[in-house]
């Protein structure tokens, strides 16, 4: 619910000042207190007369806890910050509306209770003036202009009061964004945020949103195909770029993929396909400042997959399917600031998975399995950071002498989708107070 102009005539921000210095206390306070922990627990239990598992164990969980009271400083001090700026940029709009109004009744144009002005010049003229004035052949024109100035002050001030909401819906999405931890460091999820940003112009920032017809399904997507192609390439080893070496050779009877999306308000449908008929094999390593990586693998036959999404506001359902008949053989490793796999398996004739989940808020869980019909064996645990930025967690594992199959799970960890969630939720608590200085300080 929008502020209205009552809102924005009575409240009292001078409530921003004391809490932004009591968040500032508060922040140099957890400062202190991870100062003196670094050093009265774990300086003192690292001293080496400690040793073993029990040891590595405590100071690993130390740390994080360390981490924690510095992430709770950088939040706090954000969260001064930013009701700093509201502070600043809420009295000054507040202000620029109170002049209007007051700039208004000097006119002699009364401002209601709703923010809407009315003429009431004439209701201060004598009756000799207003019998005058009535007679005088202007009047009409001269009431016309009168109610046209009214409107152009009530827009003005509507147009004043809407940048005051504006303001508050920033300052709302800046600290629901300050107070959401959507790292994986320290303690992982949902402990303090150490990279809450302290400026409002930037955390403020509405979610950028794409463009849509009105009342209608809004369709993307895109196709493409090739083949047949063929080719080779091989690459180290390049000692400046961590890279031991590296090859790969495929030849593609023909290859194709599409995807596209359907979005109205809170709907979105969603799917992609893809296959593939041909050969291909690949071999590599490395070691970077990103991680380290090793794997090989073929595979000689014909692959296609489906899958899709169908999502009502923050919550949604998904499923794919995939099928290959060939033979297949690969494994590998790879370990990097981005998460790790770890795999290998092989098998020859047909191969079926099927997935299902379901998604909340940017939390999903999910289902695989599979079936194979042919000799075959596979393992494979996964957990890292995709391109859209969502961290995932996947297990699986199967095995077939002659017929067989496997199963697995999967948990996907969406932050931006959490953070839309957080906000939507702070949004209507916020939503529910009467004035600015209730809204704010009901978030905390």
């Amino acid at each position: 619910m929008a502020l209205t102009y009552q809102d924005v005539m009575t409240a009292d921000l001078s409530p921003f000042v004391d809490v932004s210095t009591a968040w500032k206390k508060m922040g140099d306070r957890f400062g202190e207190l991870q100062t003196d922990y670094e050093k009265n627990v774990q300086g003192a239990l690292g001293n080496g007369n400690w040793q073993g598992l029990a040891y590595g164990a405590q100071q690993q969980n130390a740390s994080a806890t360390a981490f924690e009271y510095g992430a709770a400083k950088a939040e706090a001090h954000a969260v001064a910050s930013l009701l700093t700026d509201a502070h600043t940029d809420l009295v000054r709009l507040q202000k620029a509306v109170k002049d209007l109004v007051e700039d208004a009744e000097k006119k002699d144009y009364k401002v209601d209770s709703s923010g809407k002005a009315t003429y009431v010049g004439f209701d201060k003229m004598s009756q000799d003036e207003k019998f005058a004035l009535h007679h005088d052949p202007d009047y009409p024109k001269l009431v016309a202009d009168a109610n046209q100035k009214a409107k152009d002050w009530s827009d003005a001030i509507a147009k004043a009061v809407q940048a005051v909401d504006d303001c508050d819906q920033s300052v709302k999405r800046a600290l629901s964004r300050a107070s959401s931890d959507v790292n994986t460091d320290g303690l992982g999820f949902g402990g303090f945020n150490a990279h809450a940003d302290g400026d409002l112009k930037t955390a403020g920032k509405p979610e950028p949103k794409s463009e849509k017809k009105d009342g209608g399904w809004v369709s993307e997507g895109e196709a493409e195909a090739s083949g047949p192609e063929a080719g080779a390439e091989a690459k180290g080893p390049d000692v400046g770029g961590g890279k031991l070496g590296e090859a790969e050779a495929h030849a593609y009877l023909g290859k194709a993929s599409a995807e596209g999306s359907l979005t109205n308000g809170p709907f979105k449908l969603a799917g992609e396909a893809e296959a593939f008929a041909g050969a291909k094999a690949n071999i590599g390593a490395g070691i970077t400042n990103e991680g380290l990586n090793a794997e090989a693998g073929a595979f000689a036959g014909g692959a296609a997959s489906a899958q899709g999404s169908a999502y009502a506001g923050p919550v949604g359902v998904y499923g794919r399917a995939e099928g290959k008949v060939g033979a297949e053989a690969e494994a590998g490793i790879n370990v990097g600031k981005e998460g790790f796999h770890a795999g290998a398996g092989a098998f020859a004739g047909a191969k079926g998975e099927v997935a299902g989940g379901a998604d909340l808020g940017g939390i999903g869980v999910g289902v695989t399995a599979e079936g194979y019909a042919g000799p075959g064996a596979e393992a494979n645990l996964d957990f890292g950071k995709d391109q859209n930025g969502a961290w995932h967690f996947k297990a699986k594992a199967g095995v077939s002498p002659i017929v067989g199959g496997g199963l697995g799970m999967e948990f996907t960890v969406d932050p931006g989708k959490i953070a839309d969630t957080t906000g939507d939720i702070v949004s209507g608590i916020g939503h529910g107070a009467s004035s600015l200085g209730h809204a704010i300080g009901g978030l905390f």
